[in-house]
């Protein structure tokens, strides 16, 4: 029984041992079936200097979208400031508009006053210098905030700066020219601020007194 055993081990062992050189055999023979490729993909990985340039690269692109996204903001906000520099010169130029709107009545009223005193003796003539002198101040403070009355009378009509009333039948002017000025028109700066109330000439009907 003793001897039968270690004929077996012995053969397992030489069994071993055959395929051990076959393999080394196989190795010496075709050194291309060794596993270089998963070898390369493993140190490809572990490369310090592929994992810094993958980095750099990823790194680069951030950079260059938020320099893009810089661009974008400082383009807006310069429009920004730009814009809000036009609105605070609108606001100075015409800040006062309201307020010298509603003076309009208080000139009109004066120079209804001083108009209506000409030809009259038994006007006192204090109180007339008086209502002269306040109507001159007046439009002294219009000129100190660029209020500039509008030239109508003799003018061509312009529907942008006059507003037609009344037509008037005439052949001394050509037609569609301002013949009377009921009410004075005014600019603030280069705005409108109230039309010039007019009376527009027209021309007459021509009557035909030919026999027929």
């Amino acid at each position: 029984m003793s001897q039968k055993k270690e004929i077996k081990i012995r053969t397992d062992s030489e069994q071993a041992d055959k395929k051990g050189k076959a393999a080394e055999a196989v190795e010496k023979d075709m050194p291309d079936l060794k596993c270089e490729p998963e070898k390369a993909d493993n140190d490809q990985a572990d490369d310090p200097m592929a994992v810094l340039a993958e980095r750099l690269k990823s790194k680069e692109l951030e950079a260059r979208d938020n320099y893009d996204r810089l661009l974008r903001v400082s383009a807006e906000f310069e429009n920004y400031k730009k814009r809000a520099s036009r609105e605070m010169e609108e606001f100075r130029k015409y800040s006062n508009q309201s307020l010298i709107k509603e003076m309009l009545s208080v000139v009109d009223n004066l120079e209804l006053a001083i108009n209506s005193t000409n030809g009259h003796k038994t006007i006192d003539k204090s109180l007339l210098d008086g209502l002269e002198m306040t109507y001159r101040e007046i439009l002294k403070v219009f000129e100190k905030f660029n209020v500039t009355p509008i030239s109508a009378k003799g003018q061509a009509f312009d529907p942008t700066y006059h507003e037609a009333v009344m037509q008037e039948e005439t052949d001394e002017v050509a037609e569609n020219t301002v013949t009377n000025e009921l009410q004075r028109g005014y600019l603030i700066h280069d705005r409108l601020l109230r039309p010039a109330m007019v009376v527009v000439a027209k021309s007459k009907d021509k009557k035909d007194n030919s026999n027929p």
